[in-house]
């Protein structure tokens, strides 16, 4: 079993990693890092219940993944308006050129 230090020391590392990613917007290494936290949490509260690992630390741990969860939200949210202007965009450009050619064609008859 982990002590208490590790615990710690292993969410630390799969905070930064989890920021990495975002940074990234390496949306599916997120997916994946993301299916870790909880497995990463309950050890964690597990020895909080029994007395063995400070308060203060998994709170600390907590807020920043919670600051953290929060960054992503809106990163996320940015990420598919930025798509979604994108394909908006794609399709007024397609929809000028069906025009374009609608009208070039007609010009020739």
């Amino acid at each position: 079993m982990a002590t208490p230090e590790t615990l710690l020391s292993d969410l630390d590392q799969l905070e930064n990693q989890l920021r990495e990613a975002l940074e990234h917007q390496d949306w599916e290494r997120l997916s994946q890092l993301n299916a870790r936290v909880r497995p990463s949490i309950e050890p964690l509260m597990t020895e909080l219940e029994k007395g063995t690992i400070d308060a203060v630390l998994v709170r600390e741990r907590l807020q920043a993944l919670n600051r953290f969860v929060e960054e992503a939200d809106a990163a996320a949210t940015e990420a598919r308006n930025e798509a979604r202007a994108s394909l908006k965009g794609m399709s007024q450009n397609r929809n000028a050129a069906k025009t374009y050619q609608n009208v070039s064609s007609n010009r020739q008859r």
